[in-house]
């Protein structure tokens, strides 16, 4: 590892306090950084990775609350994964994966916790110093320490080469160096010249030697999926023993977008067919078909191909077949569908990771409903359904779609709960 990657930073201004559990290993442990300039206005920030396994929780509730500013914390899991990295009642999310939310609509920060699968990572704030310093009326970006994020970046081959030389120390397994030249394919994707190497196509490059790089290069897919970070940022994260994954990436220059698709159904149904196909990553996802000319679904944008990858916005991703026609028939009339053209998916497939997560949904998504409840604060509400077999188009008229009951809500469907006029909850 060169010099300027060891060892810590002078940091006279911050007090370091870790806090191990042994249970959580020492990957990512919890990191307190207290302003001490104006004691009377110390702040706690925390900087929380969180992973769950399959079947987990992150184990906390996220509350907008009547006369209270701010994404709050509540009712964390005693023990629990969030409480274990160091999440506590009161808390205010100030970034999701590295993203400033404070002052960003609720359902806008639900939906980049909820997309962002079975990890993320949050900066919070102790609830008490976050009152101190709204009533200060201080700038809460102030207190961020500054870092970019990690880039994610699509390189296509050119004759050339994908446009850039890795340098590496004699020995050392993981530490790869990019110079990118002016102009070639690797600094027209993005990627900032001497920028450090984390992933290539959604693998940790972390334990490679420099002939596996090599060699991984050489037989790399086209475009290539990099992940990288520059030197001041990736000391910023190491030093909160925070692991830098694609998930905490900006993505703004990967050139496939997630397109909302709008439509009311007319009289001979949305005109496309729903097809389960297998994916460049050998797992099974949901395809669209036979876009039929001037129907509802060709107006709204779809093409033979896309890839769907939410629902009404509910994530379909993780769903079979049976389980999304359910979801498109949850309302007889309409439907919004979320997808990515057959290129995006296979770059994101790629590089292992779900195109949701840089999908800034700027309207509320057309699944989430607002209802008065007196009940306790909770909020999402499960409504199970019997299976059933069906297709979106009619096996025998060609038609696309009344197969099905036309009210039923999708397995699983979540809604988004006003209770009284105490706020919005949603839980994690």
């Amino acid at each position: 590892m060169k010099k300027e990657k060891e060892g810590l930073r002078d940091t006279a201004e911050l007090t370091v306090k870790f806090e191990f559990n042994p249970k959580d290993g020492i990957d990512n442990p919890v990191l307190s950084l207290a302003e001490d300039a104006e004691p009377e206005e110390e702040s706690q920030l925390r900087f929380c990775f969180l992973k769950k396994e399959d079947g987990e929780s992150f184990g906390f509730w996220l509350r907008q609350e009547v006369g209270e500013s701010g994404h709050i914390v509540r009712r964390v899991t005693p023990g629990g994964l969030a409480h274990r990295r160091g999440l506590r009642n009161g808390d205010r999310i100030l970034e999701v994966n590295g993203v400033y939310v404070e002052g960003m609509e609720h359902f806008r920060v639900v939906w980049k916790i909820k997309s962002s699968g079975k990890q993320v990572s949050l900066t919070v704030l102790d609830g008490n110093a976050y009152e101190l310093s709204k009533a200060l009326s201080r700038d809460l970006a102030q207190l961020l320490p500054h870092h970019h994020q990690p880039r994610l970046c699509c390189i296509p081959k050119a004759q050339s080469g994908f446009g850039f030389t890795v340098s590496a120390p004699e020995g050392v397994k993981g530490t790869f160096r990019l110079s990118v030249p002016k102009d070639g394919p690797a600094d027209k994707a993005g990627v900032p010249d001497g920028s450090w190497l984390l992933e290539l196509n959604g693998v940790s490059v972390e334990s490679w030697t420099s002939a596996q790089l090599n060699k991984k290069l050489k037989h790399s897919s086209n475009p290539m999926g990099v992940l990288v970070i520059d030197a001041e940022s990736e000391d910023f994260y190491r030093q909160r023993g925070i692991k830098v994954t694609a998930s905490m990436a900006d993505a703004s220059l990967v050139p496939f977008e997630v397109k909302k698709l709008e439509m009311e159904r007319s009289q001979d149904g949305y005109g496309f067919l729903l097809k389960e196909e297998k994916c460049c990553s050998g797992k099974r996802g949901q395809f669209l078909r036979e876009v039929d000319a001037g129907m509802p679904a060709e107006k709204a944008g779809m093409k033979d191909g896309d890839r769907l990858l939410a629902v009404n916005g509910e994530s379909a991703e993780d769903l079979d077949h049976q389980e999304v026609v359910l979801r498109i028939r949850a309302d007889s009339s309409r439907v919004t569908l979320l997808a990515i053209d057959a290129e995006g998916s296979k770059f994101y497939d790629s590089v292992g990771i779900s195109p949701l997560l840089f999908y800034d949904e700027k309207d509320p998504a057309a699944g989430w409903t607002l209802a008065h409840a007196s009940s306790p604060p909770s909020l999402l509400q499960e409504s199970k359904i019997p299976p059933v077999t069906a297709c979106l188009r009619h096996p025998s008229t060609g038609s696309h779609g009344n197969e099905l009951p036309p009210d039923q809500p999708g397995e699983n469907s979540w809604a988004l709960i006003k209770e009284g006029q105490d706020g919005l909850s949603q839980a994690f």
